[in-house]
């Protein structure tokens, strides 16, 4: 009671001090969950509000973010040659990666909190709670050597543009953070596509390049040095006969599954020790927090088990076609590359941008999975679809709701 009673006194006046009452509301109803629950004859009558829907996803990206995190350190280190067993200079790789990452997060969260409670501000009420989940996604999905700045104009268009235009959360017809990705690749195309932007710490992927270590890294040296363990060296440069950077993805358009195993095994792509986006490698941390969001009932099952089908049946498509190396790829190996898992978990799933009727789901799922699937395979300037292929179907995805409904609604007057 005693914390409760503290955040009572400092309430500022909402009239004369909008924006620091946006921002006292904000962090006040993080704290805690409504004083009321709903009465009467509807079927929620808990203090499952809204923020707290979106905390179960936040918390289901966990391991999402601790995984990708610690890839970023490996990926910079295998470069130069060093430490190339996984949980070798585990704490050089995690501290690479904790300097590379948390840059990314406060940019994120800075610049899209800051929109949403300067609209909330304006339109005198609470902080929508929408961002809550997209400042998690947004830092995930993107390469660990992203540049900053991109990456805040890049958020503005997406909180501003995909959401706030449309009436702020819950309004929103496109995932904001797939916008915020989307409009990063496309308005920065050169620097945002090829092998450097996949391992961070390098101003470029050339034999003898050294590492361009910062402050940060010097403080975390010191560290180090006192701990009499190693250190960053910034003496060392990457290896002699280079390092390509080169996703798995990249890898099977130009030579098929025989040109990535040559680079990466089954093991590695499985596990995500390869480069990527940061938070998009692991599948087996991905499948725990797409089992968390349907035990929780946040996300739907039928998006994800329609989704896989749709890729499984272009994919076999691909397969007998076969006029190209990247169509003769095992349908099942299509699955140990890309993003498709987290996408379809966390991307798809979306309640807000998704189909909401059952059948919906099944048609929008489906069709994101086949769609994506020609997406990724057929397209030499983007060799992978799923970002495309979410957004376009959240674009139909009430009219596929509106036809499902009118299906529904003829059947029974025919009935009657």
């Amino acid at each position: 009671m005693g914390l409760l009673n503290f955040f009572k006194k400092i309430e500022p006046d909402k009239k004369k001090s909008p924006v620091l009452h946006t921002l006292y509301d904000a962090a006040f109803t993080f704290a805690y969950s409504p004083a009321t629950v709903t009465e009467g004859g509807v079927h929620v009558k808990d203090g499952m509000d809204l923020k707290r829907l979106m905390i179960h996803v936040v918390l289901a990206l966990q391991l999402c973010f601790l995984f990708g995190t610690y890839n970023i350190g490996h990926q910079h280190f295998a470069a130069a040659g060093q430490y190339l067993g996984f949980l070798e200079g585990f704490h050089l790789k995690l501290s690479h990666g904790l300097i590379q990452l948390i840059p990314i997060v406060l940019v994120t969260m800075v610049v899209g909190l800051g929109i949403e409670i300067i609209f909330a501000a304006r339109k005198g009420h609470a902080v929508e709670e929408g961002f809550i989940v997209s400042g998690m996604l947004i830092p995930l999905i993107m390469p660990p050597d992203v540049p900053l700045w991109m990456l805040a104009v890049s958020i503005v268009f997406a909180v501003i543009i995909g959401k706030e235009a449309f009436g702020g959360t819950g309004m929103n017809i496109w995932n904001v953070a797939l916008l915020s990705r989307v409009f990063i690749f496309f308005a920065y195309p050169t620097t945002i596509s090829g092998d450097q932007v996949w391992v961070s710490g390098y101003d470029s992927l050339s034999a003898g390049v050294a590492a361009n270590y910062g402050w940060a890294h010097d403080l975390f040296n010191g560290l180090f040095g006192l701990m009499n363990v190693d250190t960053f060296d910034a003496t060392k440069t990457m290896v002699a006969d280079g390092y390509s950077g080169a996703t798995p993805l990249a890898l099977a358009y130009s030579g098929g599954w025989e040109a990535v195993t040559a680079s990466f095994t089954e093991g590695q792509m499985w596990w995500g020790t390869i480069p990527g986006s940061i938070g998009e490698t692991s599948k087996p941390f991905i499948i725990i927090g797409a089992i968390m969001l349907l035990l929780t009932k946040v996300a739907s099952w039928r998006i994800m088990l329609s989704a896989t089908l749709g890729a499984i049946v272009m994919s076999l498509i691909l397969n007998a076609w076969g006029a190209t190396p990247f169509m003769t790829v095992p349908w099942y190996y299509q699955f140990y590359m890309g993003s498709f898992f987290f996408a379809i978990a966390f991307m798809a799933t979306d309640p807000v941008t998704a189909s909401a009727t059952n059948t919906g789901k099944w048609i929008y799922g489906f069709l994101i999975g086949f769609i994506g699937m020609i997406v990724r395979v057929l397209n030499p300037a983007y060799p992978e679809g799923w970002m495309l292929a979410i957004l376009f179907l959240n674009t139909f995805s009430a009219l596929i709701d509106h036809y499902v409904l009118e299906g529904n609604m003829k059947k029974r007057l025919q009935g009657a």
